[in-house]
């Protein structure tokens, strides 16, 4: 009896410490070859009012016409609601929007990439992104499930030059590795694209199937990838420091902010000048495709420095 307790003690044991293992390898990520072991992701700051008044009216004409954006929709047929929702609404405010799938559609047209594997399937997107993007420097991915104000994105990277590698979203962090959040967003220049897709073929630093115990989701296996060639993760916000990209839907933030300030509930809430929304229903993304583009005040001017002109030929609102 002393025996059996003895082997269910050891049992117990043996048991403890393999979980402790697992604990302590789930906040372990590859040790990467970079010379900023102490980087920390920073912070990109859309550029206030007073940048602007820099500008002469020429420079910020010229700014506008530069910044132009890919945008990488992954989707798959058991999201056709939402993949033909954001067909109709924000895509359209794209320079370039291309619709990824895992398989083909009668219904709408995307890209059939022929591949189950999500990371796999990204991996695909992103390269067919980049040998096809022509002269656009800036790619945006999202999946349909996301609402975007592309206007907002194009402000934010307006004074950023695409030739750097800028990787940007809601930051987040997990163990050691920084990332950016998948259902908020992802941005990343020219030069950050191009980096990712020369580390593809390096299976060693960015193998396409993983080989770790358990599987990475994309977002982190995107910025593993990407850390390997000098490239880390950065927090969009505004120039008061709020965040532009969310994983929660506006009514949500609302919500949250009714609860923590509720005194001061817009303030509180999320920036004039965001970027994305997520968790919201096909039917809420029409209203707040409404409201961001559609509800004007009469008489009400913005009086906004610049605009940026719709893609030529564009039905969008």
């Amino acid at each position: 009896m002393l025996s059996e307790g003895s082997s269910f003690m050891k049992g117990m044991l043996m048991g403890g410490l393999f979980c402790l293992l697992l604990a302590l390898l789930g906040s372990f990520s590859p040790g990467i070859e970079s010379n900023q072991e102490d980087h920390h992701h920073h912070h990109v700051k859309a550029p206030s009012k007073d940048e602007l008044k820099r500008l002469s009216e020429s420079q910020m004409e010229e700014l506008s016409q530069q910044v132009r954006v890919y945008c990488i929709i992954m989707v798959q047929p058991k999201v056709l609601v939402y993949w033909a929702t954001a067909k109709d609404t924000w895509s359209k405010h794209c320079d370039e929007a291309v619709f990824y799938s895992s398989e083909s559609s009668k219904a709408l047209d995307a890209i059939d990439l022929k591949e189950k594997d999500d990371w796999s399937r990204l991996r695909k997107a992103l390269k067919h992104a980049f040998d096809n993007a022509g002269d656009l420097s800036w790619f945006f991915i999202a999946r349909p499930t996301t609402f975007a104000i592309i206007e907002n994105l194009k402000y934010l990277v307006l004074a950023k030059d695409p030739s750097e590698p800028f990787y940007i979203g809601h930051a987040m962090k997990s163990g050691e590795l920084e990332y950016v959040e998948y259902e908020s967003g992802i941005v990343l220049s020219y030069e950050a694209l191009k980096r990712l897709v020369h580390v593809f073929q390096d299976e060693e630093k960015c193998p396409e199937r993983g080989r770790a115990l358990w599987k990475l989701s994309e977002e982190k296996q995107l910025a593993i990838c990407l850390k390997y060639t000098g490239v880390f993760a950065e927090n969009g916000e505004d120039a008061h420091g709020k965040s532009l990209f969310n994983s929660k839907s506006v009514d949500n933030l609302i919500s949250d902010s009714m609860t923590n300030n509720p005194t001061n509930v817009v303030e509180g809430c999320c920036s004039d000048l965001a970027v994305t929304f997520s968790g919201m229903s096909p039917n809420q993304m029409q209203v707040m495709m409404f409201g961001v583009y559609r509800l004007r005040p009469y008489g009400h001017n913005f009086h906004d420095s610049l605009v940026f002109h719709p893609p030529e030929g564009s039905d969008n609102d």
